[in-house]
């Protein structure tokens, strides 16, 4: 019975190093995984657009603002649309 709980214990014994670098790869790659889950919830959350609270105007308009307007295209139209390069109409 001794024998066969020392060897237990050997065989067990001998493997605890390989179990310890195991879990240092797995604690390895759990990191990187949540890194790059974190990044692409950051960039899901940059994509999204974000608005302010809601604006009620004295003659009823509600106003909803972006809260980062740089982002919108320039609607206004450009001088060289409305004009040819030549100079005729079409």
């Amino acid at each position: 019975m001794r024998r066969i709980a020392a060897i237990l214990f050997l065989s067990l014994w001998a493997l605890t190093p390989s179990y310890a670098q195991d879990t240092e790869d797995a604690e390895r790659l759990a990191e990187q995984g949540l890194a790059k889950i974190l990044q692409a919830l950051d960039l899901l959350m940059k994509t999204i657009p974000q608005y302010s609270a809601p604006e009620v105007l004295p003659n009823g308009d509600i106003i909803i603002r972006r809260q980062h307007p740089e982002d919108e295209p320039n609607q206004k139209p450009r001088k060289e649309d409305d004009e040819s390069s030549d100079g005729t109409e079409t």
